[in-house]
């Protein structure tokens, strides 16, 4: 019997009014917002395949790269390295959510890929960095879509609290 496959990676970072206070760019259009999900997720399984986060962590905002180095991004995602998830290169995403932009000028784009046998969803969000929209949170997992998703069902979680964290690690 196949066990499923129920992968979540959280990278946070506390944002403490930074991006509130930022003037905000529109939503995106649909094919943005396509593009903004694929590339953050692409080059999440590009680190992870490599071991090599420091393009991850060049996409990050800024307010998380003055606090977090790559080699934390690492750890974070250490139980996650080695699983690909470039399928979904050609894939387009499902949202399950329209983009919004909350209290904290963050943009939360929420979805997934309709993979198979397992459903690769997201939740990324988004602040004013430099100019231009940035991470601030990936939230990856890999479930079976047979299965509902719970605490049991985890194989592999990393998680990095960056409220809660300490810098430059």
């Amino acid at each position: 019997m196949r066990r499923p496959i129920s992968l979540s990676i959280a990278v946070t970072v506390a944002l403490m009014g930074f991006a509130a206070r930022a003037q905000s760019p529109a939503l995106p259009t649909p094919k943005v917002e396509e593009v903004m999900v694929k590339v953050a997720l692409l080059t999440l399984n590009d680190a992870n395949l490599t071991g090599n986060y420091d393009v991850l962590h060049a996409k990050m905002a800024r307010p998380f790269r003055d606090r977090y180095s790559s080699d934390t991004l690492k750890q974070a995602f250490r139980t996650f390295a080695g699983h690909h998830i470039d399928a979904i290169a050609g894939m387009s995403i499902v949202a399950t959510e329209d983009p919004a932009i909350n209290d904290n000028g963050v943009l939360l784009l929420r979805g997934y890929f309709d993979t198979t046998p397992s459903r690769l969803s997201y939740e990324l969000d988004y602040a004013v960095s430099e100019g231009e929209w940035k991470l601030v949170t990936i939230d990856v997992k890999v479930r079976s879509v047979q299965t509902e998703a719970s605490a049991t069902d985890l194989i592999a979680r990393a998680a990095a609290d960056v409220a809660g964290g300490s810098a430059k690690k």
